[in-house]
């Protein structure tokens, strides 16, 4: 591991340390432009169906919080400061948006003039969607870069924002395509068109919607910042070969292969979901997983360097390494030591991470709270932080988790597909 794969940043990024830098205010310029857009839009959404509206933005807020959650979880050794996380969603929704709908279709006409009206209708929106909509959503990505250089310290820094920038896009988007459905069917203020948007946009569609294609041109971006060890043709082509696996993963997601499905019933449904989805998943998964892996290892390695089981065992320092481990050692002090012992777990793992970016930064750390949760695990009679056999009541939550989920999910899609 070399400072090439991860750059320690220096510290949080408060709204006043950014509104020293020139490019804070044009970005602040371009998100009340995109708000101002939006609110336009949302008034008139409003106005005509408001009970529409108000159930569509109230089951994809709560849609927002589990993807939010499991985004901010992908760094859990160096968290991102908040406020840029806000903005990365806030460019997302705002900014990434309001230039999408009118340039999406401006691009689908285009497409219409140089190729003919029905190649549009299959291939316009597949074509002309992903062109502008990756592209906004990669340049709010590079709107962070711009205003906290120091923050994007790893590949993993550049997928965390990336994914932001998207899941702003999809909560926004999919809230106006959700009352935009209710429009299309023509029976008035009525709700039955948001849930179903809700089930296909959002259930089934979600994980591998626009949040999955911003981490991947995220990780681009991130790539093209931190390797300086690199030549910068070789950076800029990452940077442009993700750009471009975004852009194709969108473009088949939209596209009309398979149009007609394979078939009919859930399965037919579920089987198109899978081959359109499934690959870019994985890809960024994979990704994910590396790029993980090798900040894990940097800060894990500067613990290593106390030889303090105090601070850190031996083994504490392999489930730290790992994000499965660390929730395994949270379950086994769950089982042994009730919720407190859970609790205290994830607190200490917490504050043994602040600590390992603490010492990257050649800072002099701060032992207090490790000391204290480390103390509570005593009393508890769980001292240390890690992973113990699965148990058969994992075992059986996870079955039972399993199958509740399938259940949903063949009921979602027996619905759309008898639609």
């Amino acid at each position: 591991m070399t400072a090439a794969d991860v750059r320690p940043a220096p510290g949080g990024a408060r709204v006043s340390a950014l509104a020293r830098v020139p490019a804070f205010w044009v970005i602040a310029a371009l998100l009340l432009a995109g708000a101002i857009r939006m609110a336009q839009i949302a008034g008139r959404l409003a106005s005509a169906y408001p009970i529409a509206t108000a159930a569509a933005v109230l089951l994809f807020a709560l849609l927002a919080v589990p993807f939010w959650l499991v985004v901010a979880e992908l760094d859990f050794l160096e968290r991102e400061p908040i406020e840029l996380l806000v903005l990365a969603f806030a460019w997302g929704g705002l900014v990434a948006t309001s230039v999408s709908i009118p340039a999406s279709t401006a691009l689908e006409d285009i497409v219409a003039k140089l190729g003919s009206p029905h190649f549009a209708a299959d291939w316009g929106a597949a074509l002309g969607a992903p062109s502008v909509e990756e592209t906004a959503k990669t340049l709010g990505v590079v709107a962070i870069v711009l205003i906290a250089r120091s923050q994007v310290n790893s590949v993993l820094d550049g997928v965390v924002y990336g994914a932001m920038v998207g899941l702003g896009f999809q909560i926004v988007e999919d809230v106006v395509f959700a009352v935009g459905a209710v429009a299309l069917a023509g029976q008035g203020d009525q709700v039955q068109p948001v849930i179903a948007t809700f089930l296909l946009r959002g259930f089934l569609s979600g994980v591998w919607s626009h949040t999955l294609f911003g981490a991947l041109a995220g990780a681009g971006i991130g790539y093209l910042v931190v390797r300086r060890d690199r030549r910068p043709a070789h950076r800029v082509g990452a940077a442009v070969l993700a750009f471009l696996g975004a852009w194709a993963s969108h473009v088949l997601w939209n596209s009309p292969l398979l149009g007609d499905g394979l078939g009919n019933g859930a399965l037919a449904l579920l089987g198109v979901l899978l081959l359109k989805g499934l690959p870019p998943l994985l890809l960024i998964l994979l990704l994910v997983r590396r790029a993980h892996d090798r900040e894990a290892d940097y800060y894990v390695r500067r613990l290593g360097t106390l030889g303090d089981p105090e601070v850190i065992t031996d083994d504490e320092l392999t489930v730290l390494r790992s994000g499965s481990a660390r929730a395994a050692a949270r379950r086994y002090a769950g089982e042994r030591a009730g919720r407190a012992g859970r609790r205290a777990v994830r607190r200490l793992q917490s504050a043994q991470a602040r600590v390992a970016v603490e010492l990257s930064r050649d800072a002099v750390p701060g032992y207090d709270d490790i000391r204290e949760q480390r103390k509570t695990l005593r009393e508890l009679g769980h001292p240390e932080a890690i992973t113990g056999p699965r148990s058969w009541r994992h075992t059986a939550s996870t079955v039972v988790t399993t199958a509740v989920a399938i259940a949903v999910l063949w009921v979602a899609l027996s619905a759309l597909g008898g639609a």
